[in-house]
């Protein structure tokens, strides 16, 4: 069942942009204040790595280390809102039937890649290539990349603060809503990692859908 955030669930007829994100592939839109983007994990254990950006001013992006302040918890999840460097709320998430999303391991690069699985994996596609190409669309480049969310990634903490990724909990239709408390630059990586168990060692694809 989705959980909503006092919302009345989402008719997808009434979706006003649908779109399916393919395997290892990035995605990005401007989302006006006001509206919800929906992300579907359409086959199941599927990550999807995701930075915010004011659309006005892309200075003020996503800050994961004071979104968990704000919070006070590990992992967003459902009423979590979304806070940027500057200490403002970015997005709410409004509903979710996942769970939990991890904010606290990052994304995969090709030095990554390298460094856990051996040199043999560094020229693999990895999130922060797909970041660096979509992030162009907006002028911006790799030194915009900050801390990001994972959604559907699952990242258990132990009480030492250790964390590892494991098999995703995501089942196939799991969704995610993110609705926008200002204008927003919204980029994704549909993860293409396939050295650990975050996508299942299988990348598939994801939908995402906008309502007004």
């Amino acid at each position: 069942m989705t959980r909503h955030a006092g919302a009345v669930p989402r008719d997808e007829a009434n979706a006003i942009y649908v779109h399916s994100v393919p395997a290892e592939a990035p995605w990005s839109r401007r989302l006006r204040r006001g509206q919800t983007l929906r992300i579907v994990d359409s086959e199941g254990q599927q990550a999807v790595d995701a930075l915010l950006y004011n659309a006005d001013d892309p200075s003020e992006r996503y800050s994961a280390q004071d979104t968990l302040r704000t919070q006070g918890s590990a992992y967003v999840q459902l009423g979590t809102k979304l806070i940027s460097n500057r200490d403002r709320v970015m997005a709410t998430i409004t509903a979710d039937t996942c769970g939990q999303h991890d904010t606290s391991a990052g994304c995969c690069s090709c030095e990554s890649n390298a460094v856990r699985f051996g040199e043999a994996t560094k020229y693999q596609h990895a999130c922060r290539e797909n970041f660096i190409l979509e992030l162009s669309r907006y002028g911006l480049s790799k030194r915009d990349i900050v801390a990001n969310l994972n959604f559907f990634m699952n990242v258990p903490i132990d009480p030492k603060g250790n964390f590892t990724v494991v098999d995703g909990i995501s089942a196939p239709g799991s969704h995610v809503e993110i609705t926008a408390e200002m204008d927003l630059i919204f980029v994704i990586s549909n993860c293409p990692q396939v050295n650990n168990p975050c996508n299942g060692f299988n990348p598939t694809p994801v939908q995402v859908l906008i309502w007004d």
